[in-house]
């Protein structure tokens, strides 16, 4: 039986991690639930921990609706719970990693913040199949459609795990019972909020979140989730680039 660990940002007690796990159980998997003990967004793959005695803190949990399952409080963000459960500390490691239901939007480069995105990224990094998934909730939801972005999640499972091992996806759900199909999407070049400084004294700075002034770029991820789409997008834990560097003492080195 496939082994799933499914953890988030928002907390042991997030709506949308519980439907997430619901969805994982029923489809069948194997589910062990861990995540910080706290709201931890913004965290992306951070591995700071709180220690008690220079030991990881984490609490056993009976959750509502979900008493079958093992779930695990841990003093920690969700990129190291990722990076511990790969070591053993949930039992043998985990096939999978899903990360989510992400209260709001993870889309465009700004995902590098997200600390759902960062434990999707540490498993995948670790070798396990990963999938980050978060719900468009906006600024003022009405409601909340946890158990609709589950469903769209658990669906894109197989596709998930026909790639090689390690690969990660990052799903994002509008939050409407029923959306018009999901597509594959590049990042957009931002997200769809940007993080301004509202305020700075000698002592404090104060960040606050607004939309973007502009319209997300067509075909991205950003633009086809405003159009109802959910997205589907893969990303990479760690990746580099050449850059075309010589020591200017390497041997063969030109020099003026």
């Amino acid at each position: 039986m496939t082994r799933v660990l499914v953890t988030n940002d928002d907390g042991i007690d997030a709506a949308g991690l519980h439907a997430l796990a619901r969805e994982a159980e029923r489809q069948g998997l194997d589910v062990t639930i861990a995540a910080p003990e706290r709201q931890s967004s913004g965290a992306s793959a951070s591995i700071v921990a709180g220690e008690e005695e220079g030991r990881i803190a984490m609490e056993a949990r009976t959750l509502d609706g979900l008493e079958r399952l093992p779930a695990y409080a841990v003093r920690g963000g969700p990129g190291l719970i990722a990076l511990i459960a790969a070591h053993g500390a949930f039992g043998d490691p985990f096939d999978v990693v899903l990360s989510g239901v992400n209260h709001g939007a993870n889309v465009g480069r700004a995902i590098l913040h997200s600390g759902t995105v960062g434990a999707a990224l540490t498993g995948g990094l670790n070798g396990a199949w990963a999938l980050a998934v978060s719900l468009d909730v906006g600024i003022r939801p009405e409601a909340f459609e946890w158990d609709a972005a589950a469903a769209t999640a658990l669906g894109t499972l197989p596709f998930l795990l026909s790639l090689e091992r390690g690969s990660v996806l990052n799903l994002n759900v509008p939050n409407s019972p029923a959306h018009r199909g999901v597509r594959e999407a590049p990042l957009a070049p931002f997200g769809i909020v940007q993080t301004t400084l509202s305020e700075r004294d000698e002592k404090h700075i104060r960040l606050a979140v607004e939309d973007l002034p502009n319209v997300p770029e067509p075909g991205t991820d950003a633009a086809l989730l405003a159009e109802g789409f959910a997205t589907l997008t893969g990303i990479e834990p760690v990746s580099h680039r050449p850059v075309g560097y010589a020591d200017a003492d390497a041997p063969g080195r030109q020099t003026a």
